[in-house]
């Protein structure tokens, strides 16, 4: 795919663009009470995320464009079109790896036009166009050839659309690429084709028509989008419809304890107002969770926020890796029992943080609560962006807490690849990254509210004031903060800095983890250079003034290395500590640590010194610290300690050098290490 940028010519939104988007206002009443300010008012100036997002556009996205073709995906979409061939990828669901690389793309261009991906995108969308059937069903594996569709598809139209056919998720991320792109160019040529497909779901599905829950969610939150574009009230009500068909089906074994057989996996073995649990597939719960809040928000449904909020507090307090991850068994890609949290067989889908990250945002949007965006942090800076590798192109589908050299060692993913037969990860983070300035404010009547501490300048609409926002940091490695105020004309209004949980002492928002030891650092607040108290309101600090332009709040955040404990009921971090530094986990790996990482002991007495070294993984504060290392002495079978330097880097940063060792969690004492391993570890090097 060609990277030659041009300027693309301003688009003008047409006549009837126009009046859809001025039907979509008069449509929607009910919505979030805080609304995030749009990616596209927030530009970046940031040293650690503008060159992700840049690789994002430059290597990720035309990438993922080119294995698409490579891959047969894209050949896929000109068979069905052709009505002749043999559909030539693994899953039914491929189709979306296009659909997702054209969301992501579309979101590039509003922030940095280019004429030549503009116009391959075009083609691209041709191409989809023309696979789509006349009444408007577009799914390449049964059109390609409706005698032999893929075998996950039934004989019929929607037949295993509850576990296998995954016909509804390919037209939800079909719809969420269209508004992206619709958005980005005011072109209707990817909007018509997603709202032809609508059209035929709301047809097919509904009160007295067909029912089914979605065997793996993101129609709901596709056809929200659609509603959001369109104001259609048919659309949010099928979303509902969906969510309610949950729990209803009558062929699952309620007595089972095989989530596969009592419906759980799908999140189907309740109705959704009734479930309090995070369970199942992760990637498909945290998406149905994410349009609970959605149609929550937009219909006012007490019920169904109770039951979203009763999850959350379920997963973040139970369910949630220290780095972020979500999903703890292989099998399944699946939510474990609570407080299951296994390190040698984590698993943590990349998507599902892709899908946490949605939720997130979403209950912060309902709620107003700092706890929200501290989680959503946390999966940003450790469990998300794990899953993409410093070049751009390398990938993680799970995310490993635990690497050993061991044959015996049954672990996930121990090193990056290109691509996967079934990359969903690679496109969902070319998709999530471009839209990424618009998780830094949020907007509630008068009050603007910080998230993210991102370099960048922010145009804001208070009341009928505009507000220049101007964000200076080095973070996350510095925990100086400064923000520059710029109304045009002084404004009253209420300035709401998120103070993360982990610089109040929180390192999360439940017991799941705490840190081992308090710490007496404190976070000051300046305007204008003196200090000022200041109201700390669900997470943030409130700062009332009546601002001129110039004025400038500093926020300073104390940075300490802090040894994070697991709550007793996660028995594999029983005496274990693992280490942060302001919203970093860190990980020991092979190759700064003497070729081994399983071996190291962290006792409360290390003192850690943090530095920050620019020429390594692109610029990353390690942590160093003398600590004791088991060895085995072969000559007589026994174990001895000798000090060594163990060298931390950020969690994300792990496996850019090769293959070998890694943990997050440390023995705090010698007879925590797994003693039984250390011989077939040491057999195991010498090979």
């Amino acid at each position: 795919m060609p990277t030659t940028r041009f300027p693309l010519k301003p688009l003008l939104l047409t006549a009837l663009g126009l009046r859809l988007a001025t039907a979509a206002l008069a449509q929607q009443k009910a919505d979030y009470p805080i609304q995030a300010v749009p990616f596209t008012k927030v530009k970046l100036a940031d040293n650690f995320w503008l060159p992700r997002l840049k690789t994002n556009t430059d290597v990720t996205i035309p990438a993922s464009f080119q294995r698409c073709e490579a891959t047969n995906r894209v050949k896929n979409f000109e068979m069905a079109a052709a009505k002749s061939g043999k559909f030539a990828t693994t899953y039914p669901f491929d189709d979306t790896d296009i659909y997702k690389t054209i969301e992501g793309a579309s979101y590039s261009m509003q922030l940095e036009p280019d004429a030549k991906l503009d116009a391959y995108v075009d083609e691209l969308i041709k191409k989809v166009a023309a696979a789509q059937e006349p009444d408007g069903y577009l799914y390449t594996a049964r059109t390609i050839d409706p005698q032999h569709p893929h075998a996950w598809a039934g004989k019929e139209r929607w037949e295993k659309e509850r576990e296998l056919s995954h016909e509804l998720y390919n037209a939800g991320h079909l719809y969420e690429a269209a508004v992206a792109h619709y958005e980005a160019t005011g072109k209707r040529n990817l909007l018509n084709i997603a709202l032809k497909n609508a059209d035929l779901v709301c047809a097919t599905f509904g009160p007295g028509k067909r029912a089914v829950a979605p065997g793996h969610e993101i129609v709901e939150m596709g056809l929200v989008k659609l509603y959001r574009a369109t104001g259609q009230p048919k659309y949010l009500a099928t979303a509902r419809f969906f969510l309610d068909q949950r729990g209803q089906y009558k062929g699952y074994d309620a007595k089972s304890q095989d989530v596969w057989k009592n419906g759980a996996y799908w999140q189907d073995h309740q109705p959704v107002v009734a479930q309090k649990e995070a369970i199942g597939h992760a990637v498909r719960a945290e998406y149905l969770y994410s349009a609970m809040a959605d149609v929550a928000a937009l219909t006012g449904d007490k019920p169904l926020l109770v039951a979203v909020d009763t999850i959350w507090q379920n997963m973040v307090g139970k369910k949630l890796y220290v780095t972020g991850g979500t999903g703890a068994a292989s099998d399944g890609e699946r939510f474990g029992r609570n407080y299951e949290l296994p390190n040698a067989t984590a698993y943590n889908e990349t998507c599902a943080s892709v899908a946490d990250v949605y939720w997130q945002q979403r209950m912060w949007q309902l709620h107003g609560d700092a706890k929200y965006a501290d989680v959503l942090e946390k999966v940003l800076y450790n469990g998300l962006i794990s899953g993409v590798g410093l070049d751009g192109k390398s990938f993680f589908y799970s995310n490993a807490m635990q690497v050993k050299n061991s044959a015996s060692f049954n672990q996930s993913e121990a090193q990056r690849s290109g691509w996967f037969d079934c990359s969903c990860c690679p496109t969902n983070l070319a998709r999530l990254f471009p839209a990424l300035p618009g998780y830094v404010y949020g907007q509630q009547g008068r009050d603007v509210l910080v998230n993210l501490f991102v370099s960048s300048t922010a145009d804001l609409q208070v009341g009928k004031d505009k507000v220049q926002l101007v964000q200076q940091n080095n973070y996350p490695w510095d925990g100086g903060l400064q923000f520059t105020v710029n109304p045009a004309r002084a404004t009253d209004f209420n300035l709401l800095v998120r103070i993360p949980g982990w610089a109040r002492g929180e390192a999360l928002p439940t017991n799941l983890y705490t840190f081992a030891q308090p710490s007496a650092a404190k976070v000051e607040v300046k305007v204008n250079g003196q200090p000022v108290p200041y109201q700390l309101r669900n997470g943030y600090a409130v700062l009332p003034r009546k601002w001129h332009k110039g004025d400038v709040v500093t926020v300073t955040l104390p940075m300490e290395v802090r040894r994070v404990v697991a709550n007793p009921h996660v028995q594999d971090d029983l005496g274990k500590v693992a280490l942060q530094r302001g919203p970093l986990m860190y990980c020991a790996e092979w190759t700064d640590n003497q070729g081994r990482a399983s071996n190291l002991i962290v006792p409360p007495t290390a003192q850690f010194t943090a530095t920050y070294k620019p020429e390594l993984l692109n610029g990353v504060t390690a942590l160093t610290a003398t600590v004791p290392a088991v060895q085995v002495n072969e000559a007589t079978n026994s174990i001895q300690t000798v000090p060594q330097t163990l060298t931390a880097i950020p969690y994300y940063a792990w496996a850019n050098r090769g293959k070998g060792e890694m943990t997050v969690w440390f023995p705090a004492k010698v007879v925590d290490v797994d003693l039984v391993t250390q011989p077939a570890v040491q057999k195991e090097e010498k090979k």
